[in-house]
């Protein structure tokens, strides 16, 4: 029964990436692209789709939607989110702790076992796509709902193959995918393709359509959550999401050796933009600022 049930659950997440289109246009594996429909707020969420039904079972639900988040919320007894990207200083946990916060939520692979000091003790949500979700057991949380964000219809199929039993194929993917998932199925909800579109599109101004010779341009992962806090939340508070371009020696997370010079050489993401739109944040008071 649970095999049948995680079959139709799959199924009609695929039908919703082919209903709706693709979020950008990669000349190595992207459908060609759709019109960007302007939506206010998740309206796709509001109107599920008639293939719920399918589903069997009115506490399953394949997509992350405000009410999931507004549930947690109501349970905290708050509706602010924080996004604790982390620092390399002590003390920034007891910052994050002492908030009153419902939500916090870490971006990728970002550690917590070794960083509490940086990045607080809890996560509440992760939001990854293949190539950047745990594979390692130690670094499982039974308390987190990972959150997946789709950039390409292979991201689906990944996901169906991994959560089925299947042999993943690591084809189509910018680097190597998880071959094996440490979450149970009910830890896992699907990001609403909207918010991403979103994003791009009407936060820092992508293209809809990239030429040839220009590598298309994605949000990063930071951006992406920014943009779901501020449709499900009444305050934001960011910890440690900048770009220092004055030390391209600085490091990029509080985890790992990344740079801001490798960033910056990274043709995917237009970090100026985000920079920008991160600023204009700040200086209108729209999130607080604890970095």
């Amino acid at each position: 029964m649970k095999r049948i049930l995680l079959f139709f659950i799959l199924a009609a997440a695929v039908m919703y990436g082919i209903l709706h289109g693709n979020l950008w246009r990669n000349n190595l594996y992207w459908l060609p692209s759709t019109a960007v429909e302007r939506r206010n707020a998740l309206d796709t969420c509001l109107l599920k789709p008639a293939f719920e039904s399918l589903l069997g079972d009115d506490k399953i639900y394949p997509f992350l939607c405000p009410d999931d988040f507004l549930r947690v919320a109501a349970f905290q007894g708050s509706h602010k989110f924080d996004l604790p990207y982390g620092i390399k200083r002590a003390g920034l946990s007891t910052l994050i702790s002492g908030h009153d916060l419902s939500c916090a939520p870490i971006m990728n692979n970002g550690p917590v076992i070794g960083y509490e000091e940086d990045v607080g003790r809890r996560t509440t949500f992760r939001l990854s796509y293949p190539e950047s979700i745990f594979s390692d057991p130690i670094h499982y949380d039974p308390n987190t709902t990972v959150v997946l964000i789709v950039f390409k219809p292979r991201d689906l199929k990944w996901l169906w193959e991994i959560l089925g039993g299947q042999k993943v194929s690591a084809k189509g993917f910018w680097k190597r995918p998880a071959l094996k998932m440490i979450y149970k199925s009910s830890q896992i909800r699907i990001l609403d393709p909207s918010i991403t579109r979103k994003t791009a599109y009407e936060w820092l101004h992508f293209p809809t359509r990239f030429p040839k010779k220009e590598k298309p341009k994605h949000p990063t992962t930071g951006l992406i959550a920014i943009t779901l806090a501020f449709h499900i939340c009444h305050e934001v508070h960011l910890a440690g999401f900048k770009y220092d371009f004055a030390d391209r020696n600085s490091s990029l997370h509080y985890y790992g050796n990344e740079t801001m010079s490798q960033m910056m050489q990274n043709e995917y993401h237009n970090i100026t933009a985000e920079q920008k739109f991160l600023k204009k944040l700040i200086d209108k008071n729209f999130v607080v600022n604890l970095t």
